[in-house]
């Protein structure tokens, strides 16, 4: 019996590209110079959190107020370093994705990430040519967990949710990929403390993903 799975859509930050540690060391050491007890570490729960959410977070780990100022203060620490996203693709997402591609799987792409850095992204890793669909949250009023990014990619791919395999890390992403109804595989990550108790599969590398695709009924 063939697998219902037609198609794949892919999370980029912690799933394509191991970029959380990389933005996370930025905040991190841009906050230092003010809230020298803020670490690499103290900062792995934000990985994943809603937009409304992470400035409250770094209110209390900062220990201030939560304030307009604040939010500015917490604007300019995110302000990105050059990053050579080459460096941090995950080494087997491009044979993966081919991978999938042959098995006639339509793929797409659902981040939360704003659409400008999405396509820096994939311009840079080569990997424009794999997704015809490509999501970013900055289109919807609610981030993840909420399903409406996920609800979106499956009626642009023209594919019902049981049709469609998500690949998540987070716990957000996790949950908002359940509640749209895809099969969530979650990608193992054990330096964050993510809930990933809503996927339907974990796996440990992506390569898993072509084997797993073909073998879900």
């Amino acid at each position: 019996m063939p697998s219902p799975i037609r198609a794949v859509i892919f999370d980029m930050d912690g799933v394509l590209i191991d970029s959380e540690p990389v933005y996370l060391g930025m905040q991190a050491r841009n906050l230092q110079t003010k809230y020298p007890w803020v670490t690499l570490e103290s900062m792995y729960p934000t990985v994943g959190m809603s937009s409304q959410e992470y400035p409250r977070f770094m209110a209390r780990l900062c220990r201030v107020p939560f304030t307009p100022e604040f939010e500015k203060e917490l604007m300019q620490a995110d302000e990105n370093e050059p990053i050579h996203f080459p460096e941090i693709l995950r080494p087997e997402a491009r044979p993966m994705l081919k991978q999938l591609r042959a098995m006639g799987l339509q793929l797409a792409l659902a981040s939360s990430s704003p659409m400008s850095n999405i396509r820096q992204v994939l311009s840079e890793c080569g990997l424009m040519e794999f997704f015809p669909v490509i999501v970013s949250g900055e289109q919807f009023e609610a981030s993840k967990p909420d399903p409406e990014i996920y609800l979106h990619t499956m009626a642009r791919l023209g594919r019902r949710p049981e049709e469609c395999l998500i690949v998540e890390d987070s716990t957000y992403g996790v949950q908002a990929g359940a509640a749209a109804g895809g099969l969530v595989a979650a990608l193992r990550d054990e330096r964050f403390p993510f809930d990933q108790s809503a996927a339907r599969f974990h796996i440990g590398n992506l390569s898993e993903i072509p084997a797993l695709a073909a073998s879900i009924q």
